[in-house]
């Protein structure tokens, strides 16, 4: 059986959000929706899908799932009208504005009785399923720390220029990179504690911000360390570690894993794993993030945020 999905917001990732649906058989894209018309068409000619005028016209077909690619502050009161149409949310993330709005949308989905889901692509990533059953299978040793380096020359990046993107109130770093590597430290070991922080911001009070640091703890007492900067002068890198006492592993720029041991020189990893898809996990019924995970790191994300 076919599912069916209309897509809100047609920018950059709603853009992906289209390509990935186009090579699931089991999905079909009924309707695509964008307040920037011009958009909107210029993506719906481009393949070939229906676009609707109107939210209120895009919510009438009712289709399976909705895929939500606005900026943060209009998550909340989107989802709470698919909600209330009873259809299943496919969120962009971070969750919300902030927690006190992802709440909304969690007691939304909780009422209406529908599936919840965030769009955090590395989750079915080849690399997140090796560096998981390494971590499970002990391969690591005693895992000593975890790591977060994250440098940015030039932020927003040089093919993410929109309106909001570098506002205090929706933008920045924090919001748009660190939800994937905190929801990635939830799955492997069950999320943080932050003990300290600081987050530097620029004089202009209307940017977002171009530094942070924090330190945490994971559940089981793994010590993190969390460091963001932009503006400095190098290539961009973002790279997560955990730390053991055979092995190092590191997801290198969303999509490598490198490998290193003691006294050896670190070696790229390719998994010989096919995971499926998120589009593919909504449709099937795998492993989703729901939105009570997207708030847990949603509360993350303010607390780095203050």
């Amino acid at each position: 059986m076919t599912a069916t999905l209309a897509i809100i917001g047609t920018g950059i990732v709603g853009e992906r959000i289209i390509k990935q649906a186009l090579t699931v058989s089991e999905l079909k894209i009924i309707a695509i929706y964008d307040e920037n018309k011009q958009r909107l068409h210029e993506i719906a000619n481009k393949y070939q899908l229906a676009a609707t005028e109107t939210l209120e016209e895009l919510l009438d077909l009712q289709a399976d799932w909705v895929y939500i690619g606005t900026p943060p502050v209009s998550h909340s009161p989107i989802a709470q009208q698919i909600a209330a149409r009873g259809l299943h949310i496919l969120s962009e993330k971070p969750l919300a504005h902030d927690a006190a709005d992802g709440e909304k949308m969690v007691a939304a989905v909780r009422e209406a009785n529908v599936k919840s889901a965030m769009h955090f692509p590395m989750m079915y990533s080849p690399e997140v399923h090796a560096i998981k059953h390494a971590i499970d299978g002990g391969e690591l040793g005693r895992i000593l720390r975890v790591e977060l380096q994250a440098y940015f020359p030039q932020w927003p990046r040089p093919w993410q220029q929109n309106p909001w993107i570098a506002t205090r109130e929706q933008g920045g770093f924090i919001r748009e990179v660190f939800p994937h590597y905190l929801q990635l430290t939830n799955y492997l070991f069950g999320g943080i504690e932050i003990s300290a922080h600081e987050t530097m911001y620029p004089e202009d009070p209307a940017l977002c911000e171009i530094g942070a640091t924090a330190l945490a703890k994971t559940v089981g007492g793994i010590p993190m360390m969390i460091n963001g900067l932009s503006g400095m002068a190098q290539k961009e890198r973002i790279d997560y570690k955990v730390l053991g006492t055979k092995k190092t592993l590191t997801i290198r720029n969303w999509s490598e894993l490198w490998e290193s041991k003691t006294d050896e020189t670190e070696v790229r990893i390719n998994p010989a794993i096919e995971p499926d898809n998120l589009l593919q996990a909504c449709v099937n019924g795998g492993y989703i993030v729901s939105f009570e995970e997207g708030l847990k790191v949603q509360r993350w994300i303010d607390e780095l945020l203050k």
